[in-house]
């Protein structure tokens, strides 16, 4: 299991906006690694993230710099109480 505590930020452009957090590039060897035998499209790797109490099932996705960045809906931001700009603590399960 990985856990970090990153802030929650918004990237806007296109035709919509989207809320992310960021696995830095020192933490993200285990998915890299389990990445080699489960990638998806993009290079995406499936997790489980749990934050607040909340648990769900998604895909972290590769970034440039060598971290992951985790995708975090609306519905899931408003069951955990979270929002841009906050720090967050979550952990992710590769799957």
């Amino acid at each position: 299991m990985i856990q970090v505590t990153g802030p929650l930020w918004l990237w806007s452009g296109g035709q919509g906006s989207w809320h992310f957090l960021t696995v830095p590039e020192e933490q993200s060897d285990d998915i890299r690694a389990h990445g080699l035998a489960h990638r998806g499209g993009f290079g995406s790797v499936r997790v489980e993230v749990r934050v607040n109490g909340v648990v769900w099932r998604t895909s972290v996705f590769p970034q440039k710099s060598g971290g992951y960045i985790l995708p975090v809906k609306a519905s899931v931001r408003r069951e955990a109480g979270i929002a841009a700009g906050d720090e967050v603590s979550f952990e992710l399960e590769m799957l």
